[in-house]
This record gives C-alpha cells, structure tokens and sequence, in this order.
C-alpha cells in the first residue's frame, strides 16, 4: 500500500531520446562539448537553417549558459549534451515556425487570408452575453484584423449602441468600442484592421457615426478618394490603418440597383430559374436569401426605421465616402452573384450553410470571385453558444475573412488559430498562388479534383515534458502517474485528412514515445498538423493534457520545441512537445 502511495510522487527525470544523443556526438566527433562550429553545422545540416551564421550559432550559446548556468561562470564558450538537450526544447530559441513576418506583403487584400472575428464585442453566448470592449481588445492582442460590430439607435434614439439585435445582450456604447480599437489595433501587429459594420441607423445617426470615426481615428482611416475602389490597396500600403466595411447606405443602395439593374436582366433571371434542366441549382440560388442568421441584415440593408421615414430623409453622404470596402449582397442569386463582372472591387458576406452549398453547385466561380473580390464567412445564426464551423471549406475556395467567434473555444478555433500562426502571427497569410491564378481557358483551382501527392510530411513524436510543473500531482490521477498519449490530425483538402495516434505510455510524467508517422499531401499549402495530448482514463472520458495547431507550410525542418496549448488558445506555461518534421 505504501509502496502505491510513493509510486505516484515518483517523477523520473527527463533524458535525451537516441536522435538527440545520435546527433550531439555525431557532430561533436564523440567528444562531450559542442563548440560554435559544430553546432553552426548542426543548424545547416539537420535543421535547415540556411541562412544561419557562426554569430547566431555563439548566441544560442550564450542564451542557454544564461539560463543553465546563470549562477556558473563558464570559461569555454560551448554546450554540453544536456546543455544541447536544453536548448532543443526551448521554443523560443528552436521552434516549429518562424516568428517574423515573411511573406509578400505588397499584393492587394484580397490576396490573403484576414484573421476575422464575428460579432467581435460578445463576452460569451450570442443571446444573453454581456456586450463589451473588452473581448475586442483581446482579439487585437492575439492579432485579430478583422473586428465586426452591430451598430443599432439607443432608447432615446439619439446615439448608437454595439448590442447583438433582437436578443437580450447589454449594449455597449459604439464610442468606447472605437477608442478600444484606437488603443489596441497595432498591439501585435502593424498591418489594416478592418472594422465591418452591422448598420441598423437612420441617416442621422450614421453621420453622427462618421463624425465619431473621424475624430477618434484621425489619420489612422483609411478611406478612397473615389467612390469605391477599382482594386483593393495592399497590407503594406495599408499599415497602421484603419478601415470600414459596411453596405452603403439605404437609398444609394436602391438607386444604384435602379440604375444598374435592366428590366431584361430581372425576367431572365426568373426564365432561368423556370428552367427544367437547373431547378435544383435555381432552388438552391433561391435559398440564399432566405437568411436564418444574425447576420442577415448586413446584406440586405435593414435600418431600424421604416421605408417611409427612410425615403424621406436625405442620405449621410460623408458616412458613405469614408465606407472604404463596399459590402454587397447575392439579391438575384448567388450563383449570378458570384459570375457578374464588375470594374468595382466589392465585399460579399455568406453563412457558413451558403458557402457549403456554393462549394457543390459553383466551387470554381468562388474562387474565381476571390481572385478580385473579398469574401466574407460567418457562423449560422443557431450556434448561440459562440461555437464555430469547420473553416477549410472556405479557404480552400479563396475565401478571405472566415468570421469566427473568437470567445468561444473548440477544434474548428484551434485551427483558426493554427493557420495565423503563419506569417510572424500579424494576422495576414498570402493565399497560395494557385488560388490567384488562371488558366489560358480562364480555369481556376477546383478543390474537388483529386490532385497526385506533392510532398510527405513525416513527423516523428520524441517526448514530452512539463506537466508535472504546470499541474498539481494529482490532477490526472489520484493514486499514480498519467497515462499520456499523443493524437496528429492532419487537417486539410478531403484528400490530405487523416489522424494518427501514439502508444499510451502509463505511469509517466514525461513521456517518451518515440513514434514516426507519415502524412502525403496533395496540397500542402493549405494543411495544418493539429497536436492533441490526452491522458488515458479506463474508466472516464480520457482527460485533456493540451494542444496545438501548426500550419504545415511554415514547419521548419529538424528537431523542434512545439508548446502545447489550453483550451481556449492560452499557451501552457511550461508544457512542450519534442518533434522531428522532415518533407519527403
């Protein structure tokens, strides 16, 4: 009994795996200190790091005798193995991913993907919630670009409130929204945020509106000098700016549609819906105006005041001109939506049930859209608890802001925050090029054409360690050490998907597993490496030991530190993971 009892205090020390141990005295020559050159080779060689020099190799070094031996003068300027352990576990000097900002970021926005939050201002569930600041500022510290707020008239119709409508959210005032995003928009990142706008006002509060933007956000707007934008400005162009999306308002609306819309156009839209051979495609064209979410009033231009009051109110003419992205809406068919030609750059917003369904019927006129124009993605209006969809559907059809609610937490929201991962974490990916390019016959990609393997991730899973500092001893199991094991989903075109899983190693706080597995991708641009550690449990549901999410096109080659993650995205304080990624 007592030996029991001793048996679940018992932490055995963490010790290099063979491929560790292999390579230290392979590139030491078997001797047992690791100088500059050596490790400078190491770096080339194993890992990658091409553009490494002997200075970077001398300030690892030091880095690691600062930490190890802070108390220790050393007099050589060289590792030890368990120095060269050390140091293959820290993620900040030997991570998975690049932490700078590395691609082109001189394209005009609709060639990237945008880091987007949905209904940005919801503390938590999306009918009853407090409405807040707060939760904005948090999405722009983690790298959010994309912030959405619900704008409606307060009591006393003379000033405008952030709520979500019809629900029985507390508002917030707009002004303390715009200051917080003032505040915080280039906390982590210097690139655009773009504020879309849920517009439930009358003319005179949009202007008020205006005046407001104008004088919180001084030179950081960003707004055309012409009516609306023959192509969108870049990231780069666009730094330390601030921009608005939003439809314009009512009337300019419904006179443009007057003007821009024949007679002839609108009967041979319903000739084609008549037509035997596409009733189905018509049905389902037909269907995308019948909204069944939060968001529909973004598109379909709704105020909060009738028509008859609206016609007899002018427009808020510098309200319209500082709307720098057009939002525009699917009125006769998503289908003719997505296929019309325009000299004019626009944003379209669809539910996550929409762009499904377009995927089916019309997969290639979606990213043929995308090429010139900004697609925006939004979760259906019955996910009240502040879930998320599955958002690879729309990345694989170009689409640019996949709007989720960054509040909640779960596995389609781990992998949002995998993909913006990429590219130093400031909140832009550049698409893959081939979702930009074209054909001489005008063909684009088309996700649903099995492609040949391009290349294969292998992955082996050395080990793991630092659970037993980040929890209590108790916390797994009552009576005995945790029962680890390791689950790898490759997430990505349906071709790529699939899941591995390690042994279950008992009674270990440091588990050493030492598992290799392969993942052949077809498009490799587009898949991310999802981590999850579980401890086993015989009796209950295995418990949560965290996780990550990497995007496969950043992995940097070699030996990596890869922390793991809580549930809700916050980095575990001293949980990692040893991995090798080679591509084959």
């Amino acid at each position: 009994m007592f030996g029991c009892f001793n048996r679940k205090f018992k932490i055995r020390e963490r010790e290099p795996p063979p491929d560790v141990r292999n390579a230290f005295f392979r590139y030491t020559g078997k001797a047992n200190q690791m100088n500059a050159d050596q490790l400078f080779r190491y770096l080339v060689e194993v890992q990658g790091e091409e553009e490494c020099t002997i200075k970077d190799a001398e300030q690892i070094i030091q880095n690691v005798a600062s930490r190890r031996h802070h108390l220790i003068r050393r007099l050589n300027h060289s590792l030890e193995l368990d120095d060269f352990f050390f140091y293959l576990f820290q993620d900040d000097l030997n991570g998975a991913i690049k932490s700078q900002v590395h691609h082109d970021m001189t394209a005009p926005l609709q060639h990237y993907f945008i880091y987007t939050g949905h209904n940005s201002y919801l503390t938590g569930n999306q009918l009853s919630s407090d409405c807040s600041e707060i939760p904005i500022v948090k999405a722009l510290e983690r790298g959010v670009r994309g912030i959405e707020l619900d704008l409606w008239p307060n009591s006393g119709k003379d000033n405008i409130h952030v709520l979500h409508g019809r629900t029985l959210t507390t508002p917030v005032p707009l002004l303390k929204c715009l200051k917080a995003i003032r505040d915080h928009a280039f906390f982590k990142s210097p690139y655009p945020v773009i504020i879309t706008l849920e517009d439930h006002l009358t003319p005179d509060l949009q202007a008020k509106v205006a005046e407001m933007v104008i004088q919180i956000f001084g030179e950081m707007l960003y707004y055309p000098q012409s009516e609306c934008l023959d192509e969108f400005p870049s990231p780069e162009e666009l730094k330390n700016r601030i921009i608005l999306s939003t439809k314009p308002p009512k009337e300019y609306l419904e006179s443009k549609n007057q003007r821009d819309t024949s007679p002839v156009g609108k009967d041979s839209f319903r000739e084609d819906l008549l037509k035997k051979e596409k009733s189905e495609i018509g049905a389902e064209d037909h269907d995308t105006d019948e909204r069944s979410d939060s968001d529909q009033d973004d598109e379909d231009g709704d105020t909060s005041t009738s028509n008859d009051q609206q016609s007899s109110q002018p427009e808020a003419p510098k309200y319209k001109s500082l709307i720098a992205v057009h939002a525009g809406k699917a009125k006769h068919g998503l289908k003719r939506a997505l296929r019309e030609e325009s000299n004019k750059v626009s944003r379209l917003s669809l539910s996550e049930q929409e762009v499904v369904r377009a995927a089916e019927y019309y997969g290639t006129d979606l990213v043929r859209f995308t090429q010139k124009n900004i697609l925006r993605v939004y979760p259906k209006g019955t996910r009240v608890t502040s879930s998320n969809f599955k958002p690879m559907t729309g990345w694989m059809h170009g689409a640019q802001m996949v709007a989720f609610n960054m509040q909640g937490y779960g596995k389609s929201l781990w992998m949002m925050h995998g993909m913006f991962r990429s590219n130093g974490s400031c909140g832009y990916v550049k698409k893959p090029q081939f979702l930009m390019d074209k054909g001489p016959n005008n063909e684009v990609f088309d996700p649903k054409v099995k492609l040949p393997v391009k290349q294969t991730l292998q992955v082996r899973v050395y080990m793991g360690d630092g659970w037993r500092l980040d929890f209590s001893h108790t916390h797994f199991d009552a009576y005995s050490p945790p029962d680890f094991y390791t689950k790898l989903y490759l997430v990505g075109v349906p071709a790529d998907s699939r899941k591995k899983k390690t042994r279950i190693l008992e009674d270990d706080w440091c588990p050493v597993w030492d598992e290799e597995f392969n993942f052949p991708l077809t498009v490799p641009e587009l898949a991310l490496l999802r981590t999850e550690v579980r401890e086993y449990d015989m009796s209950e549901k295995d418990d949560f030991g965290g996780q990550t999410c990497l995007p496969v096109s950043e992995l940097r080659t070699g030996i990596r530190s890869v922390p793991l993650y809580d549930k809700k995205g916050h980095k575990m304080k001293s949980v990692r993971l040893l991995m090798r990624f080679q591509f084959l």
